[in-house]
Formats: structure tokens, C-alpha cells, sequence
């Protein structure tokens, strides 16, 4: 590869990087609207905004997202949002408003706190999960779940509780086979048999519907095309991932409720 290459592709995404964070420094910088501003103007989408763009302001029925839209990360205090709302989208189905210019300034602060809200991660709020049924949980793993199968309250999950906390529960239901916090995924076997040749086995590198690559134990990156070699994954989660269709919003809330009594 050409080192010069190298060189202008890691500019480009120092720049890139470097823009994105101005854009977001920008904004978190900016003032922050007042408590009461911010609940006027909630008050005021709700009953005005909401049905189209949501409560939160980011899509509903046929509105777009305000959140991420461009005029709205532009405006100050409804400079823009004011003039539009004047004319409206009669075409897209949206009427004019005629809003006083405070009202005008409450509804665009609104937006502006739930903007900042978004791009500024420390103000992110993670929600109660433990909101199940221990019993109900217990039964689900001892029965219809098959967790008993594989797992012991006794065993790999003793003390499971007091290394996870509810949300960590729940991320490794939602992306089974990933490490901790879901941030990159947990090593996998594999065996591929070349047409005509031997099996080569491996820890697996990288797998789509047109190449396989995997890693031996001389830590040689192998690489085959799927059309000339079968593929056979050794894949401990698979039973988790089966899980992922089966079952409800309930039945995971009651295995977190039961899982943190495993302390």
C-alpha cells in the first residue's frame, strides 16, 4: 500500500474527526435553556407538535425528526423555526402556525435541550430494567427459556448479579456473544474444508455470504472464498440468538428481576 495514501486517508479522518467534534462541541456549548423555558415549550409541542413529531421530538406520524434536523441545529431562540412555521408544508400536510414570538422561542428551546440532550452522553439517563417478576423469570429459565439447560444458579451464575449490573444483564441479552458492555464480540471456532483439501481450523476472523477468514494456531489470517469451501462455526451463543425471536419484552425484564437475586 502506498505509504502516501496512508497518510492523506489518517488526515482525512483526523479532519473529519475534528469536524464532527466542533459540530458537537459546538452545540453542548451553546446556552443551555432555561428549566422553565424548556417545559413551556414541552408543553406547547405536545399539543401542537406532537402527533406528527413525536413527544420527544424525534419522528412520529409523518413528521420528521426534529432532533437531528439541520434548521433546528442552526436556530437560535426560533429565528428560523419562527419564519417557517409562518409558512408552513401545506404540501407535506403541515399548516401554518401563527405563534407569538415567546411561544415561537419556547418550542425552539424544547428542541434545542432535547438536541443537546442527544449529542451530550453524560446527560444520558439509563432506566430502571428491573421491572419483571422474579418467579415469573425463575420458571421462564427453568422451563420454556431452556437457560437450565446450559446454565446453573449455582454454577457459571453465582454471584452473577454482583459482576453485572441490570443494564450489563440486559446488553448480554440483546447482543449475545459480545464482551462486556457489547463493544466487541467474544472469539468464535471455526473449521474450513477447502474443496479438495484439508480442513483448517481456527479462531474465525471475519464471516459474510462471499469470504470466510479465520486464524490458526500459528496465528496465520487464512482466508477462503464460500463457494469453494464449507464452513462450520462452533458458535456457544447460538442458542442466545435463537432466543432473540422468541422471546417478549416481559420475559426479559422477568429474567433480569430473577438474575439479580443471584448475588
Amino acid at each position: 500500500m502506498n505509504p502516501r495514501t496512508v497518510t492523506l486517508a489518517a488526515l482525512l479522518t483526523l479532519a473529519l474527526d475534528a469536524s464532527l467534534e466542533a459540530a458537537r462541541s459546538q452545540l453542548i456549548s451553546r446556552p443551555v435553556p432555561t428549566e422553565d423555558l424548556v417545559e413551556r415549550g414541552r408543553a406547547a409541542f405536545t399539543v401542537s407538535c406532537g402527533f406528527c413529531h413525536g413527544i420527544d421530538a424525534r419522528g412520529g406520524e409523518g413528521g420528521p425528526d426534529l432532533v437531528r434536523s439541520e434548521m433546528m441545529l442552526n436556530d437560535e431562540g426560533g429565528d428560523l423555526l419562527g419564519p417557517f412555521l409562518q409558512v408552513g408544508r401545506p404540501d407535506l400536510g403541515m399548516p401554518p402556525f401563527q405563534l407569538s414570538d415567546s411561544e415561537v422561542a419556547d418550542l425552539a428551546g424544547f428542541v434545542r435541550a432535547q438536541s443537546q440532550a442527544v449529542i451530550n452522553r453524560r446527560l444520558y439517563v439509563i432506566q430502571n430494567v428491573v421491572t419483571g417478576d422474579a418467579d415469573r423469570g425463575r420458571a421462564y429459565f427453568n422451563g420454556e427459556g431452556g437457560c437450565g439447560g446450559c446454565h446453573d444458579p449455582a454454577g457459571d451464575l453465582a454471584g452473577v448479579a454482583s459482576r453485572f449490573d441490570p443494564p450489563g444483564l440486559l446488553n448480554r441479552f440483546l447482543y449475545p456473544g459480545r464482551g462486556r458492555g457489547g463493544a466487541r464480540p467474544l472469539s468464535r471456532e471455526a473449521t474450513v474444508t477447502p474443496a479438495g483439501g484439508a480442513p483448517v481450523s481456527g479462531t474465525l476472523e471475519y464471516l459474510d455470504d462471499f469470504n470466510v477468514a479465520i486464524r490458526d494456531a500459528n496465528g496465520n489470517y487464512r482466508s477462503f472464498s464460500r463457494d469453494a469451501a464449507a464452513v462450520d462455526v462452533d458458535d456457544p451463543y447460538a442458542a442466545h440468538v435463537d432466543l432473540l425471536g422468541r422471546y417478549t419484552d416481559d420475559d426479559i425484564h422477568d429474567l433480569i428481576t430473577y438474575l439479580v437475586t443471584l448475588e
